[in-house]
């Protein structure tokens, strides 16, 4: 899947099938269901689940628990817009 095919499901009423846990994360969060989006990158334990996760918590404005994810995930902590880390982390995870 492409990112344009993935921004384009978006309009729809659910998520791809076969997507990662943390990729229907941020397909939650473009959505504007950031409680699911959180929910998703938890369950998914490990290195990519918590790159979403430092991701989501940039987002609800917690630069310290985002920090905390980071480490984690084995990243540095994004200095990007969010409109730019989410598409990177899409793009990255789109790309495996």
């Amino acid at each position: 899947m492409t990112l344009e095919e993935f921004r384009q499901s978006l309009e729809q009423a659910q998520p791809p099938a076969g997507l990662s846990l943390a990729l229907q994360a941020l397909w939650h969060e473009a959505r504007g269901e950031w409680d699911k989006a959180h929910s998703l990158a938890q369950a998914q334990d490990d290195a990519t689940g918590a790159w979403v996760h430092a991701y989501l918590h940039r987002v609800e404005g917690d630069p310290g628990n985002a920090a905390y994810w980071y480490r984690r995930a084995g990243k540095p902590v994004s200095h990007q817009s969010l409109a730019e880390e989410w598409e990177s982390i899409a793009q990255a995870l789109l790309a495996e």
